[in-house]
């Protein structure tokens, strides 16, 4: 077998196991929803409803699919049950093209400029600097340079997790004292990578929401800054939410849209969970692509994301 055939057989089966326990409890309940029946009705219409909102999809994405299924249900006729799952396949697939969900080919940036300057936000504990530390890694194995920026300047632990990261993955990490500026360290970041010939910026921010101006002021100054070298930096605001808190992710994302102007997002911590229905609502109701998911505690446990993919593994081939 081929690297890349060998790669991707171990990429599809880290999406299969990261996304199990939502794929069973899905299906489990589906086939209570449709328990008895054969033919899809108003009352199986009704659980699925329920077992869909259950599932972390969120209920306004719920409603839009169900809208669809009733659609179809009332130009076939008659639906058997076992066509279902296919059904549910299809129209969450087709949700998340509609909502600028590209599939993301592996860990590629664009070839007009560098340093490519991605700012990570993200309340603290969902994985943010993890991610980052995982992304370092992607990207440093598909053949790119890589700086990475402790803007994260008021937790001592951040920080320090962020070295540990740049030292496991053998790339830079620019740094000032506790309580620095943060705008000041995405600056000197951005300032080395240039020197150095850096294809991609990676910058840590803080994970504080308790006051939304706040965090708003502290990112539109980290933005300026870096403009001062790159006039279109940041090339990307990258949203990290932790699946496994189900609707909480959603209130988070909410608070980081209307804070900041927020490009893609990464949503972790799947492969503990059965709330992965997450993503499929996040996407829909945001409008904002889903990059990347975790899956796993390893660093290369963080995959593009591919919406077929997700929706295959989620529902079977």
């Amino acid at each position: 077998m081929g690297f890349l055939n060998w790669f991707g057989k171990k990429q599809k089966e880290t999406l299969d196991s990261g996304l199990a326990k939502t794929k069973e409890s899905v299906f489990g309940k589906i086939a209570r929803a449709v328990a008895g029946k054969s033919k899809v009705d108003d009352e199986v219409l009704d659980n699925l409803e329920e077992v869909l909102v259950t599932s972390d999809v969120g209920v306004d994405t719920t409603l839009k699919i169900i809208e669809k299924i009733e659609a179809r249900v009332a130009r076939d006729k008659y639906v058997d049950t076992a066509e279902l799952n296919g059904i549910l396949r299809d129209e969450i697939a087709n949700l998340l093209t509609e909502n600028n969900t590209d599939d993301t080919e592996g860990f590629q940036l664009p070839a007009d400029h560098k340093p490519y300057v991605i700012l990570v936000v993200g309340v603290n504990g969902v994985g943010k600097t993890t991610t980052i530390g995982k992304l370092a890694y992607q990207f440093k194995q598909a053949g790119k340079k890589v700086y990475l920026g402790a803007a994260d300047t008021f937790r001592a632990a951040a920080v320090e997790q962020l070295c540990i990261w740049g030292e496991r993955v053998g790339v830079p990490v620019v740094k000032q004292q506790m309580g620095s500026d943060p705008a000041s360290v995405a600056y000197d970041t951005v300032s080395s990578a240039i020197a150095n010939d850096a294809d991609v910026v990676l910058i840590d921010t803080a994970g504080r929401l308790h006051n939304k101006v706040g965090l708003m002021n502290e990112l539109t100054k980290i933005r300026n800054v870096v403009r001062k070298h790159i006039d279109t930096a940041p090339d990307e605001v990258l949203l990290v939410l932790d699946g496994s808190t189900g609707q909480n992710a959603f209130e988070q994302a909410r608070q980081f849209t209307a804070a900041t102007e927020v490009t893609a997002m990464a949503i972790t911590k799947l492969d503990g969970t059965a709330k992965g229905g997450v993503v499929i609502g996040i996407s829909d109701q945001f409008k904002i692509p889903v990059k990347y998911i975790g899956l796993g505690e390893g660093m290369e446990d963080l995959q593009a994301f591919n919406r077929r993919e997700f929706v295959n593994s989620l529902f079977g081939e």
